[in-house]
């Protein structure tokens, strides 16, 4: 199913978005807010001579749309380049469904790059890939030294674990985007400019 200029209008804006949030909406402001941009990245946005259309797939309960939906939003913003529309994945699984994470997994955010004949340019899923390279590795080290997680099987769903062992992934989890919210950040807007040159 292609995404028509119709559909795409019928998302919710980075505002609307904002107020119809339940979950982590503090988190989601205070981490637009503090995010500094490049002013070189800010500039090759803006110096576009047509908008860009992104359409987002998220949901507010996750932490990869807490951390990466807020970059999208501050660049459409100090760019005034790129028109954004939000739809929540769980409603709207017939355009999930196109962008599966490796052709399996309904990972978000999502953030599909059309020109403004709504051509499609590219996309981009849920976290940078350095990103999930080094998650990788924390979270291995995590199952290694964590007694909580001893006898669980790495890549057990946070849902499926004991509430100890959830929360030390919790708190794994929060340490580890600490120490690496700039990189983090900084390797979005570089995965987007990236998606865009193309």
């Amino acid at each position: 199913m292609t995404v028509t200029r119709e559909r795409f209008e019928q998302g919710m804006t980075p505002d609307e978005y904002r107020a119809q949030m339940t979950m982590n909406r503090e988190r989601f402001e205070e981490n637009q807010r503090t995010l500094e941009l490049n002013s070189d990245d800010v500039a090759y946005f803006a110096q576009r001579a047509q908008p860009l259309q992104v359409l987002v797939l998220a949901e507010d309960w996750c932490g990869d749309v807490i951390n990466n939906l807020p970059v999208l939003f501050k660049l459409a913003e100090a760019s005034g380049k790129l028109n954004v529309r939000v739809f929540l994945r769980d409603q709207n699984l017939d355009i999930m469904d196109q962008y599966l994470n490796r052709g399996e997994h309904r990972s978000i955010p999502v953030f599909v790059f059309f020109d403004e004949d709504f051509r499609e340019i590219g996309h981009w899923i849920e976290r940078p890939a350095l990103i999930s390279e080094l998650q990788g590795k924390h979270i291995a080290e995590l199952f290694a030294t964590s007694p909580e997680l001893a006898g669980i099987a790495p890549g057990t769903s946070p849902g499926q674990l004991p509430e100890a062992a959830r929360a030390v992934m919790q708190q794994g989890f929060m340490k580890f985007r600490a120490e690496h919210r700039v990189t983090s950040d900084r390797e979005v807007v570089r995965e987007l400019r990236e998606l865009v040159q193309r």
